[in-house]
């Protein structure tokens, strides 16, 4: 077993014990498996992105730390899947299409519709340059979806 599996097994051990919300921090965890901190980017980038039905927040700085959440419902799942399936790009059309269905199969409200469609809107990304809308549009996508399947943590 190799360094970044048992990262990620302590991960999920953490993520088990905590309920399924688990707030670490990259230099303990770093100074913990005697690695670099970009270890620890690579295993949360690669193990518990939204796709893989987590959600990964984190704060940088002297009090920082990464908080990650494990989308556990059958809904969570089902976004989880969609995120999945928009890719790096995604253009206007697409992005409707997937909001429409998110709403349709119940997972978000109207108003979370509403609220997604303005996000990824032509207007909302008019400020960024034309060649990186698609991008944005996609991660913003991902992100609103995940975090709408999300369950708090408790207390």
């Amino acid at each position: 077993m190799g360094i970044t599996d048992i990262i990620a097994r302590f991960i999920l051990d953490e993520i088990s014990e905590t309920g399924g919300c688990a707030e670490l921090q990259r230099a303990e965890l770093a100074q913990r498996f005697k690695c670099v901190p970009s270890q620890i980017n690579y295993v949360i980038s690669t193990r518990f992105a939204p796709e893989h039905g987590y959600i990964v927040e984190s704060r940088r700085g002297g009090n920082g730390y990464i908080r990650i959440t494990r989308l556990r419902s059958p809904a969570g799942q089902l976004v989880s899947r969609m995120i999945g399936a928009i890719g790096l790009e995604l253009d206007q059309a697409a992005a409707e299409a997937i909001i429409s269905a998110a709403a349709g199969a119940g997972l978000i409200s109207k108003r979370e519709a509403l609220l997604l469609r303005s996000a990824v809107s032509p207007r909302a990304l008019a400020a960024a340059p034309r060649e990186d809308r698609a991008r944005l549009r996609a991660g913003i996508l991902k992100n609103m979806l995940a975090a709408s399947a999300a369950e708090p943590p408790e207390g």
